[in-house]
């Protein structure tokens, strides 16, 4: 869902302080955001404007981050996480932007992300010791339909908010059009025609702009192994949980209690397993905030109810904007990494982040 996270140490929000709710302005839509006189990035070009070729190389400026909490800039340790680094990027390719999704290699180096305006990103994450300093050999290409063209040109599909990869396959999420697209991206890369897959009805009927907001592939050779987990943002059955589905190799409908009006964001597995779940909520009166849970996989199978404890929070006091994807690998030293990034909807009072935190298994 297009939303986002704004920071209180902007200009903006002192302006905006007249009312409590200001603080958490850009979370509103791009539409709200209009109506409030709230300007945004000049119009960004259909993916069907990028090169004959589908893909063009691009630059992206990274500016570091070096502390979270913008109240106390030498704490480190939040929840069960220690703040790594941050960076804020940039690009003066109009396309870049507007980044939902998030897969890294087992390195934490190369990495493949979509726009909720229907484009690959790939590149290299430069690290310098612990820290990301910056991005590199990063392309830009739009997401294609089984015909060979741009889903956002041909068919008007985009929303493309939640992103998989198992293997050499790649599984896009479609929220507005409740379709999943798979990739052979192990042979093609971003030139990939998509393959419509078959969902279950209960999944088309998803509320619009509320639907399949995170994709997540079980590895084979794991209980459940071979399924594809699709996650609604806050499609909810009639007890107020949010619906699952389970996709592939094992099939069937799940649910996630949802708790304090967190919506979710995306989601990712841990190496032992265990399923990660980002979160957002935005309210006028009780402002905005990010959370991540951490749910027992083994508990996951047809009808099941899924829940867990809270890992992570934040909100607008520390370097969070609206944060949409999360992935997870291990470092050379064998910490496990969370990445974080989040969604500017192209609007001029966000920013496109990429947070790094090491999990502390206390």
């Amino acid at each position: 869902m297009s939303l986002g996270g704004a920071s209180t140490r902007r200009g903006f929000l002192a302006a905006a302080a007249s009312i409590s709710a200001a603080a958490g302005l850009s979370l509103l839509s791009p539409a709200a955001q209009a109506q409030l006189g709230v300007q945004s990035r000049p119009p960004q070009p259909a993916a069907a404007e990028l090169p004959a070729e589908r893909r063009v190389a691009i630059e992206v400026h990274a500016r570091p981050l070096t502390s979270f909490d913008l109240r106390d800039r030498a704490r480190t340790r939040f929840g069960a996480l220690q703040f790594r680094s941050g960076l804020v990027l940039t690009s003066s390719f109009r396309g870049f932007g507007g980044l939902s999704a998030l897969r890294l290699d087992s390195a934490g180096e190369r990495f493949v992300a979509i726009s909720d305006k229907a484009t690959w990103f790939t590149g290299k994450i430069v690290y310098r010791g612990r820290d990301m300093v910056g991005l590199a050999d990063v392309e830009a290409a739009p997401v294609l339909g089984p015909d060979g063209r741009s889903i956002m040109a041909s068919r008007r599909w985009y929303d493309t908010e939640a992103l998989a990869v198992d293997g050499g396959t790649a599984y896009i999420g479609l929220e507005r059009v409740h379709q999943i697209l798979k990739y052979d991206f192990g042979r093609d890369g971003v030139l990939a025609r998509g393959e419509v897959l078959a969902v279950p009805p209960a999944l088309r009927r998803l509320p619009s702009n509320k639907g399949v907001e995170a994709l997540v592939a079980i590895p084979k050779g794991v209980r459940l192994g071979g399924t594809l987990l699709a996650i609604s943002e806050r499609g909810l059955d009639a007890n107020g949980h949010i619906i699952g589905f389970m996709l592939g190799a094992h099939t069937g409908s799940f649910a996630i209690r949802r708790s304090d009006d967190y919506d979710i964001s995306d989601a990712a597995l841990l190496p032992g397993g265990d399923l990660l779940l980002l979160e957002r909520k935005f309210s006028l009166f009780r402002g905005a905030g990010i959370r991540i849970r951490r749910l027992p996989l083994n508990k996951l199978g047809p009808g099941a109810l899924l829940d867990g404890d809270e890992i992570f929070s934040a909100d607008l006091g520390y370097e969070i904007d609206n944060l949409e994807g999360i992935a997870v690998h291990r470092d050379a030293e064998g910490h496990t990494i969370l990445t974080l990034v989040s969604d500017d909807n192209f609007s001029m009072i966000q920013r496109n982040l990429l947070l790094q935190f090491a999990l502390i298994e206390d």
